[in-house]
């Protein structure tokens, strides 16, 4: 088996690589080629020639891997190794021009399930900015050459928490309410909408905790080792009456008491 620097190494390679493809068709244009499980929730054609690089990349280079991605499905490989892959998280701000997406890439052993999985390494890669948060299981998380640290303790005026909303508007209700719930830990709320840059963002300490029902297993693959390798807790909860999982992370501390409040 490979080791995890090599797999983060690859990882950072490809997500760099799709990420400068998927700048550029931003500067082209967007065009939106379907919508998947609400009008609301759009795929572009950018995300469909991303993935398919990184899909050709990794096939290139580990033939024997499996493949994960949003777009195009799952493949079993015959190694012990899954790459889980977003080609690019945060398509609506994508496709509206505001420059918080990501390439998401994580290498993950076992089977491709978040309740059985192992991060093993992770790249989340935001083009506008240029920055690369990346993992390797037992190696810490870094920003480039930068180590990152979560935010242990609870500042007195309350933490900075990031959340998202689902797509569906039957789910609207109880996410508002669960909002509700957390507010009293909160200075403020923010609404990035990428899950990858959220999670990379409680990593880096630069907001405090994330939560959020609905995400898919490529939305936090990668996500989810930078916030445990910087120290942080990230859980996958019990899905809701709609099939929603809840993800959280944060600081021990922090976790703990969103995960009261948060849970349906």
């Amino acid at each position: 088996m490979p080791s995890a620097q090599d797999l983060e190494a690859l990882a950072c390679d490809i997500a760099r690589e799709a990420g400068e493809l998927a700048r550029s068709r931003r500067r082209e244009g967007v065009e939106i080629a379907a919508t998947k499980s609400h009008l609301a929730d759009i795929v572009t054609e950018a995300d469909r020639e991303v993935e398919q690089l990184v899909r050709a990349r990794l096939s290139a280079e580990r033939p024997d891997d499996g493949f994960l991605g949003e777009e195009s499905g799952a493949q079993r490989g015959t190694s012990d190794i899954t790459w889980v892959v977003d080609p690019i998280d945060g398509t609506v701000n994508y496709a509206y021009g505001i420059p918080s997406y990501a390439v998401s890439i994580a290498a993950i052993a076992g089977d491709p399930n978040p309740a059985e999985w192992e991060r093993v390494a992770a790249a989340v890669f935001n083009p506008a900015s240029g920055e690369l948060f990346h993992a390797a299981r037992d190696h810490g998380a870094w920003l480039g050459e930068e180590r990152l640290t979560v935010n242990i303790e609870i500042p007195p005026a309350g933490a900075l928490v990031a959340t998202g909303f689902g797509y569906r508007p039957e789910t609207h209700a109880g996410d508002l309410a669960r909002l509700a719930r957390v507010m009293p830990l909160a200075r403020d709320i923010r609404r990035i909408g990428a899950a990858s840059l959220d999670l990379a963002f409680v990593a880096a300490g630069r907001i405090d905790a994330y939560f959020e029902r609905g995400l898919q297993p490529w939305d936090h693959a990668a996500g989810g080792l930078l916030v445990t390798e910087a120290g942080g807790m990230m859980g996958v909860l019990p899905p809701d009456a709609h099939d929603r999982a809840l993800i959280i992370a944060a600081g021990p501390e922090l976790y703990e008491k969103i995960q009261t409040l948060a849970a349906d």
